[in-house]
């Protein structure tokens, strides 16, 4: 299990790198960047989610 996390977290972020070479910053809102910024948006949650799940396994190790 340990392993499967820290693939979908490298996953992740080279899915934020990526959509981070899509951006146009004068227009954030419109065409091709407002798809890349939701595209950051959920790699990130991805990340947030995966380092929770991360930090829950540990608590649990040391519970038992």
């Amino acid at each position: 299990m340990k392993n499967v996390i820290y693939i979908f977290l490298a996953v992740a972020i080279i899915l934020i790198i990526y959509n981070l070479t899509y951006l146009d910053f004068s227009n954030l809102l419109k065409g091709e960047s407002w798809v890349a910024v939701i595209g950051i948006l959920t790699a990130s949650c991805a990340v947030v989610l995966m380092l929770i799940l991360r930090a829950s396994k540990i608590i649990e190790k040391k519970k038992k």
